[in-house]
């Protein structure tokens, strides 16, 4: 079964009498098909359990912890030196679980004049120093922007990686499938998502995914190429968070357990989805 997520809608397996049991789980976009995947493989094991999971980017995920309306919050970011700040005022203890990896996918139209594109390039299109595609493609066609609101942690994954502040004519979008629905609709537009969503639904998608060259000249990487990403070859992959506050963690370690183990570990590479420190978490 293919799950698509907008921001409010939550999905829930299980309902659970025992509020001990109850795990809230928002935050990420890119991680949301995989949550559902895990916790919904998860419940067939721990059916005393019941499972919320929501979208609505990184930010929103960060932010519930603060409210206390989370036990996780799914980041594709790690924690800014503002929510540091804002945990340690309220005393609010975070544990750090690094679950997975990820790549950033760069997206165009099918039929795109364009297969690769060196970073510096990349970097004057989404800064919008470039209008027009016709520098890099030799078609002068107005370069149109499909990215994510300033919540999402790809938005600040990919502005700190090119160190830039995106064009203020980019579109801020809801999510991933609202970019690739904007991107395959668009022949001249370009926008970026999580590799892991490509692959979940398979490769055949009505977007090409660009290959990636760290500079000009050099062998451009594609993100669904897994070998790569395996040897840290492409230049947009990163971890994805787990952040826990120290008061849900006997709730939640029973799902951190089994998202560690061979069949969650399975389930996380099935998804699309890398492990290259399989394990690794700290406080």
């Amino acid at each position: 079964m293919k799950y698509r997520f907008m921001v409010a809608l939550v999905v829930v397996f299980a309902s659970c009498s025992n509020r001990d049991k109850a795990i809230k789980v928002k935050g990420s976009d890119t991680e949301v098909n995989l949550a559902v995947n895990l916790a919904e493989n998860f419940y067939k094991v721990n059916d005393g359990f019941s499972v919320a999971i929501s979208g609505g980017g990184s930010g929103l995920g960060i932010a519930s912890l603060l409210n206390g309306q989370a036990d996780i919050a799914n980041s594709s970011r790690p924690l800014n030196a503002e929510e540091d700040s804002l945990f340690k005022v309220k005393n609010i203890a975070i544990r750090t679980v690094v679950f997975a990896e990820d790549a950033t996918a760069f997206i165009v139209r099918k039929s795109f004049p364009l297969d690769s594109i060196d970073v510096v390039s990349l970097k004057k299109v989404l800064s919008g120093e470039l209008k027009s595609w016709k520098a890099i493609t030799g078609k002068d066609m107005a370069i149109n922007i499909y990215g994510r609101q300033s919540n999402s942690g790809t938005h600040s994954f990919v502005k700190k990686k090119l160190k830039i502040r995106f064009s203020r004519d980019a579109k801020e979008m809801n999510g991933n499938a609202q970019i690739m629905e904007g991107v395959k609709m668009d022949e001249s537009g370009i926008g970026y998502v999580g590799a892991g969503y490509i692959l979940h639904d398979g490769t055949d998608q009505p977007v090409k995914v660009l290959k990636i060259s760290p500079v000009k000249g050099l062998t451009a990487i594609s993100p669904l190429d897994k070998k790569a990403i395996m040897a840290r070859r492409y230049y947009f992959q990163r971890p994805l968070y787990q952040f826990i506050p120290e008061t849900s963690w006997n709730k939640v370690k029973a799902f951190i357990d089994f998202e560690k183990s061979k069949t969650g570990q399975d389930l996380i590479r099935a998804s699309g989805y890398y492990i290259i420190t399989p394990g690794k978490s700290t406080q």
